[in-house]
């Protein structure tokens, strides 16, 4: 039988994904908050047309996920608060997400009207690229090529989910092989 993994640790804090109900996000990140536990909740800023207006939405780059960085004393806590279903396991492991992949995350939700797809697990076709110019200069992900459209995909390897964003070729530079 194997060993299930914990990363979860007695004095330094680290970051896990927590899920929520439906259009909770905001309100868990709240209550969270009132309780002294550090969170982050990656929010897109979008511009949306309706029939007789435009207007500027927020809404969860993630639904239903809040990210948090606590101790295990806090674990209780966590999934004592309103609308948390519990904490985002792999085979039952509690898994840390490294520090680079919430970074990741806040440099793309930084970038007003940047158009950002997540996507369940990987896709494992295109050529590995590094984005040459910008505010996200240095990111490397792999080229989905769909509809004519250069999607530059960002793996969030201990997600398990992908971030695609429509970047335009000129600031993309290719750094390997293709898969």
């Amino acid at each position: 039988m194997d060993k299930i993994i914990n990363h979860l640790d007695d004095v330094e804090p680290r970051w896990f994904a927590v899920s929520t109900r439906s259009k909770s996000e905001k309100f868990v990140q709240r209550m969270l908050g009132k309780k002294g536990i550090h969170t982050y909740l990656p929010i897109q800023r979008l511009m949306r047309r309706y029939t007789r207006s435009t207007r500027m939405v927020e809404k969860p780059l993630i639904n239903c996920y809040v990210f948090v960085r606590i101790t295990k004393p806090q674990y209780v806590p966590v999934l004592e608060t309103e609308n948390v279903t519990g904490f985002v396991k792999f085979n039952r492991n509690m898994i840390a997400i490294p520090e680079y992949e919430i970074d990741i995350m806040r440099r793309i939700t930084l970038e007003d009207g940047l158009d950002v797809e997540v996507v369940q697990g990987h896709l494992e076709e295109g050529d590995q690229v590094e984005i040459a110019a910008g505010n996200l200069m240095g990111m490397k992900g792999t080229i989905i090529k769909s509809a004519g459209k250069n999607k530059f995909q960002v793996e969030l390897n201990h997600l398990f989910h992908s971030l695609l964003i429509t970047v335009d070729s000129a600031f993309l530079e290719k750094t390997g092989l293709r898969i």
